[in-house]
């Protein structure tokens, strides 16, 4: 019991404080409203302190286990990115309004109390991804992750498209989930294990003694994959992505480019962990299906992308093609071509370029937060019109804007680029050149959109302002201090992460902390039984 509570201490805050904000929900009261944000800015700290001071304490990789529950240093890294980040994603999200009902982007009225009790939930649901150790906990995490964010895009502004997007996103998300579960069941009725280093014990049997995996095992395996490719955006269940970005107000479509992807990562991460054990030694058709994974997701992402006249529809492709990226460190941690161990430095980069994006994402749409729609609506800029010659008028925000959209492309001396070549290196190291190519070759095509953006800020001229786009921008004029915090914080980590070798050497070594993920043995592992009867079976 000690040791589920010492496990379990992050989430715990959250939780806790997502309760008492639901209570504080049922206040009509404009103190009330102000009192939620700081609570739940307060709960995101104390848990970050905590996660802190558990990652970095530790001299050597410390393990605890509990239950279903395992927290190692990967977890711990996880828990520290997503309570970061988190807290970034909440100043987007603060309710700078005098009635604290939103702020310039968000208007959920008066469920203030109701929506940051599910922004609090649905970052518990990621820290529990991070330490899930059976499929039952997984699963229950993944949902714990996805169900908040249904509710906070439908209720994240008062207009058709939010909902119509929080309908969309609700089905599609029920549709992955049954391929999904369709997935364990099969992991499940193969193995006769629920618990990860039982089944890891199981599969690595069937590799040794035949030199593959059964068909049903690899079946399970892969429905898993693409019920996982839903929450990283990945293809092929990556079309729900613009439409579901559009119509969510913008600090909500922040938070949905970054938490569901990074516990899409972290719960596929596990996955292969259990079916390869520690070293990723797994059959070459998932290597296979994870280098077309990776080369379909950022070509698409990319190339859809292009063809958008909407920004946020713009950087929803580009979240798709980001995914990809990432999917080719997650191809580098097989140990092929002799390589002893692919390990440290694949997961290392693919960990941090997960906390390059979080970072550089959150200042794109932060300044879109802070730049005024022309056309009369109360409400922030979304398309290419609004955007422009807002680079010019709004100094700050433009530069602020160049520096994120430098650092998506991968240009020198920001995060971006030490993210993206950090993933190259494991590829080009695995043989997995080909696959290198293609990434670079879809960096430089996403250059093509990032730098629109950025011409349009500052080249093209703003055009005719009539009195309903004035009132606009008299409007977007209230104080937004909180909500230019977090674009200040995501500027300079874009800047510090990627220009400044010590804070460099920081977030590198967080990661490589983070790469020390393990799949423990059983105490007894099951020799025989019905796991390994079904497994053996045709």
């Amino acid at each position: 019991m000690t040791d589920l509570l010492s496990i379990t201490i992050p989430e715990l805050i959250l939780v806790g404080a997502a309760c008492v904000l639901f209570f504080l929900g049922c206040s009509r009261r404009t103190a009330a409203r102000g009192v939620a944000a700081w609570l739940a800015l307060g709960a995101l700290l104390s848990a970050l302190v905590v996660s802190v001071y558990a990652l970095f304490s530790a001299v050597a990789p410390v393990e605890m286990v509990s239950g279903s529950l395992r927290l190692d240093n990967f977890g711990r890294y996880i828990r520290v990115l997503g309570l970061a980040v988190g807290v970034i994603l909440l100043l987007l999200a603060w309710p700078t309004r005098a009635d604290r009902t939103g702020n310039s982007a968000l208007r959920f009225g008066g469920d203030v109390g109701e929506f940051y009790a599910m922004f609090l939930l649905s970052i518990a649901g990621l820290l529990l991804v991070a330490v899930a150790d059976d499929l039952i906990v997984l699963f229950m995490a993944l949902e714990l992750l996805s169900i908040p964010t249904y509710i906070m895009v439908s209720i994240s502004r008062p207009i058709a498209a939010a909902q119509e997007a929080a309908v969309k996103y609700f089905f599609l998300g029920a549709l992955s989930i049954a391929v999904m579960l369709l997935g364990f069941s099969y992991l499940y009725g193969s193995t006769g294990q629920i618990r990860f280093a039982e089944m890891s014990a199981v599969l690595r049997g069937s590799m040794e003694a035949t030199g593959a995996l059964p068909r049903w095992q690899m079946f399970g395996v892969i429905l898993v994959l693409i019920g996982f490719a839903y929450k990283m955006a990945a293809f092929p269940l990556h079309f729900y992505a613009g439409d579901v970005y559009e119509g969510a107000a913008t600090p909500v479509t922040a938070f949905l480019a970054f938490v569901p992807k990074t516990a899409g990562f972290v719960a596929l991460i596990r996955l292969l962990t259990v079916v390869g054990g520690d070293h990723f030694k797994l059959p070459p058709q998932i290597l296979t299906f994870l280098w077309v994974l990776a080369a379909l997701t950022m070509t698409i992402g990319n190339v859809l992308a292009l063809l958008q006249n909407n920004v946020k529809r713009v950087l929803a492709y580009s979240s798709v093609a980001h995914s990809g990226y990432m999917l080719v460190g997650i191809a580098a941690l097989f140990p092929h071509l002799q390589r002893p161990d692919p390990r440290p430095l694949a997961l290392s980069g693919v960990l941090f370029y997960l906390a390059a994006y979080g970072i550089m994402n959150c200042g794109v749409f932060g300044v879109l937060m802070l730049l005024p729609a022309r056309d009369g609506r109360d409400d922030s800029a979304e398309t290419f019109e609004e955007l422009a010659g807002q680079g010019r008028r709004h100094l700050g925000l433009g530069l602020g804007m160049a520096v994120c959209c430098l650092s998506l492309i991968g240009i020198p001396l920001t995060v971006g680029f030490l993210g993206k070549l950090m993933l190259i290196r494991p590829a080009l190291a695995g043989g997995l050149t080909w696959l290198a190519i293609i990434l670079v070759i879809n960096a430089a095509v996403s250059a093509t959109y990032y730098l629109h953006i950025i011409g349009v800020m500052f080249l093209r001229s703003e055009g005719a302002v009539d009195e309903q786009g004035l009132s606009g921008e008299a409007a977007m004029r209230r104080p937004q201090f909180a909500v230019g915090l977090g674009v200040v914080l995501s500027v300079i980590g874009t800047l510090l992460f990627g220009a400044v070798p010590p804070a460099a050497q920081i977030l590198t070594y967080g990661a490589e902390l983070g790469a020390e993920i393990s799949c423990a043995q059983p105490i007894a592992p099951p020799a025989t039984g019905p796991g390994r009867l079904a497994a053996d079976s045709p």
